[in-house]
């Protein structure tokens, strides 16, 4: 995924491609990066690392821009972004509450509004997947920042299925207004990575998450149907 430009409608290509691909992304079956201070900071992974973290960059501006745009859709109050604490490896990532930082996954932490990511995930994910592996992530994290900022009504008992049609309609949003461009392969690569963060993978356990079906239908829901499908 790159940017400016873009092609209309993500979700047709993207459920056809859902009914062939499956698969399980785990954090040992790739090498781990150094750590990061935030996307962009350049680890001992050399330059496929440095591509990886500037693609997390732009993944963070890209969301961060989608939600500039759109956040009044949902609320009145001013949208104030979160910080983004960026790349950790193993238990190094930054406390959240006093409870330290999980390896292998990524969160969002509302006691310190921040989003931060264990690197070795996103490596893993990059590396077996693509580029779209870290819009999704980062995209999913962010609807949890956007929950914590809406009245408690707007806030789904599924929130992490609430946080995946977020993401589905950040995605789409940012693609229909030219923030980023789906280059070949990216629809693939999105569908790929939907399947993956709900198999077994400590990222995304189904039993909090939702299994595939469930989160890629609330992906496409508000792929769809836009912001107003997820709340």
């Amino acid at each position: 995924m790159s940017g400016p430009r873009f092609a209309r409608q993500l979700i047709p290509v993207l459920a056809a491609a859902l009914l062939l691909v499956g698969c399980t992304v785990r954090i040992g079956s790739s090498p781990g990066s150094g750590a990061g201070t935030g996307a962009g900071t350049p680890s001992s992974g050399g330059a496929a690392s440095e591509t990886r973290q500037q693609d997390e960059q732009d993944a963070i501006d890209v969301v961060d821009a989608f939600w500039q745009r759109h956040f009044a859709e949902l609320s009145r109050a001013p949208y104030d972004p979160p910080r983004v604490a960026g790349g950790y490896v193993g238990e190094d990532g930054p406390p959240c509450g006093g409870t330290p930082s999980p390896p292998g996954n990524a969160f969002y932490c509302p006691a310190g509004d921040f989003l931060a990511w264990d690197e070795q995930l996103m490596e893993a994910g990059y590396r077996q997947i693509g580029d779209a592996w870290v819009y999704v992530v980062i995209a999913h994290e962010w609807g949890h920042a956007v929950q914590a900022r809406l009245r408690a009504t707007q806030v789904s008992v599924a929130a992490e299925l609430q946080a995946d049609c977020m993401a589905g309609a950040t995605l789409q949003g940012a693609v229909d207004d030219g923030l980023v461009r789906l280059e070949p392969g990216d629809t693939d690569e999105l569908a790929t990575a939907l399947v993956a963060v709900a198999d077994e993978y400590p990222w995304a356990d189904p039993s909090s998450h939702g299994d595939a079906r469930e989160r890629t239908d609330a992906f496409s829901a508000g792929a769809s149907g836009g912001l107003r499908a997820c709340v």
